[in-house]
């Protein structure tokens, strides 16, 4: 993952020092390109161990078309419970301990971080048995699982972007137009964090399935990771499904920034030397890419270096 770490290290020699909508403060470039051959193994960190069941997980969860962390918390994986909480802590049916600006004061006051695990232990004990509070307060409004799956027409129905394209590569492969957006402007107001990959397009060539994903934001440190890992699969399954090889994936980044609290983690990191890439084992053949489960998936020969933590500004 050379290409990875090189990006950290660009944007720290050239990274512009930018304040942010979390008030965090990052070190941000604009506009940088990273290319993984598939073929030469699954792009995933081995400088720091990095979660492939949170990856595959997430990634169904999209492809289901889901929006609620219902699903998430029921496969143990809490990595949209931030922004559900803040739904639930910001509402007029909240009455309980001040949460004004949790997502620093957390990180930052011992005192405050006991109330917080509080607090989100209850809603993550509430999302999971109480439906109607699920359903109000688990919601994320319409994220990228329903853009992908339920994009609105304009006759009151709805476009499944990911089967049409799936068909499209299928029965129309030289096409330009395999494309998926996540960047609905009528509906962003309404997500709890618009799409940071907005747009994905694949290219199919000598037998081979090619995916590029443009990212508006990249949280490059923690983010990106699963980001490189996510699309990578989702390049897999469908190259699978259509009797495909998998080619390269490209990643084109926006704003790519390192959060100044990450700082010390990323030269942690940059400090390891990288591992061979494990290889993705696809346990069944199923008829669909929607018809898959995590127990299907699994990575071959990771052997990645402990986790590193790093705070997530919400």
């Amino acid at each position: 993952m050379k290409q990875y770490l090189d990006l950290c290290r660009h944007i720290l020699a050239e990274g512009h020092d930018k304040g942010d909508r979390t008030g965090t403060g990052t070190y941000s470039i604009f506009g940088y390109q990273m290319r993984f051959n598939l073929q030469e193994g699954f792009p995933i960190l081995t400088t720091k161990k990095t979660a492939f069941r949170l990856i595959a997980s997430e990634l169904l969860w999209f492809l289901r078309g889901d929006t609620n962390v219902r699903t998430l918390m029921n496969d143990n994986n809490h990595i949209w419970d931030e922004w559900a909480f803040e739904n639930w802590v910001t509402s007029a049916a909240y009455n309980g301990p001040d949460m004004t600006d949790f997502g620093h004061r957390s990180l930052t006051d011992d005192t405050f971080k006991v109330v917080y695990e509080e607090q989100m232990n209850l809603f993550r004990e509430r999302i999971l048995t109480d439906d109607e509070f699920a359903k109000n307060y688990g919601d994320l409004g319409p994220v990228y699982g329903k853009q992908w799956r339920s994009w609105p027409d304009n006759d009151g129905g709805t476009i499944d972007q990911m089967q049409q394209v799936i068909e499209s590569i299928k029965t129309n492969p030289n096409s330009r137009r395999h494309i998926v957006s996540a960047w609905n402007p009528a509906e962003v107001d309404n997500m709890a964090l618009p799409p940071c990959h907005t747009l994905f397009q694949f290219y199919v060539a000598d037998g081979k399935l090619s995916c590029q994903l443009y990212q508006r934001s990249a949280d490059v440190f923690l983010g990106v990771p699963f980001n490189i890992a996510s699309y990578a699969l989702l390049t897999h399954l469908i190259a699978k499904e259509c009797n495909l090889e998998v080619g390269d994936f490209v990643h084109t980044l926006g704003d790519a920034h390192l959060y100044k609290n990450h700082l010390a983690q990323v030269e942690e990191q940059l400090s390891r030397t990288p591992r061979a890439l494990p290889k993705l084992i696809i346990k069944t053949d199923k008829p669909s890419i929607f018809n898959y489960t995590i127990d299907d998936l699994a990575l071959d020969g990771y052997d990645p270096y402990p986790r590193i933590k790093a705070p997530i500004s919400v």
